[in-house]
């Protein structure tokens, strides 16, 4: 019975590791490697495709690339950094020959008021994860990296451990 529980112990801490690196790795690792910017989806405009809750994490695009279909994030005021997550349902042109982009929430029943001009495009969703917006939610900015990179190398030295104590039993268990 003492082995059957310590086999579950481990079992559930092996799932924790993997669990919580899974979501570091998708959250924090990859778009800072990639040049991408998580972001939480904080109202129900793009429901059901993005949920409240929601990390999205978007790569930077050029904004001749972006077709009607595409989710972009893009900044309410060029220059401010409040940003609406929404998905382009027209292209059009000014009069000068800049790029505009319509623009609505899939919960939306009408288009955003406001062309939005390619200058405002930080970039198209790469990748979203449901929920794990509410944990980034929990830690501000760059508090939010350093935690990211500490709990990362404390999973690490977690999972070192893990494996070094499961090599050292099994040898126990050969000399024994």
């Amino acid at each position: 019975m003492r082995a059957a529980l310590r086999l579950a112990g481990r079992g559930l801490a092996v799932a924790v590791v993997v669990v919580a690196g899974a979501a570091l790795l998708l959250g924090v690792l990859v778009p800072r490697v990639a040049g991408a910017t998580p972001y939480t989806v904080t109202t129900p405009s793009m429901e059901p495709a993005l949920r409240v809750g929601t990390l999205v994490v978007v790569r930077p695009v050029e904004p001749a690339s972006v077709t009607t279909g595409d989710i972009v994030t893009y900044q309410l005021r060029s220059g401010e950094p409040t940003v609406v997550t929404h998905r382009v349902v027209g292209v059009g042109t000014t009069v000068g020959g800049d790029r505009t982009f319509v623009t609505r929430g899939d919960a939306n029943e009408v288009a955003d008021p406001r062309p939005v001009r390619a200058v405002q495009v930080r970039g198209t969703v790469w990748y979203a994860v449901p929920g794990l917006g509410h944990l980034a939610g929990l830690v501000p900015g760059q508090q939010r990296q350093t935690l990211g990179t500490v709990l990362a190398a404390g999973l690490l030295g977690y999972a070192v451990v893990l494996v070094v104590t499961e090599v050292r039993a099994r040898r126990r268990k050969v000399v024994a």
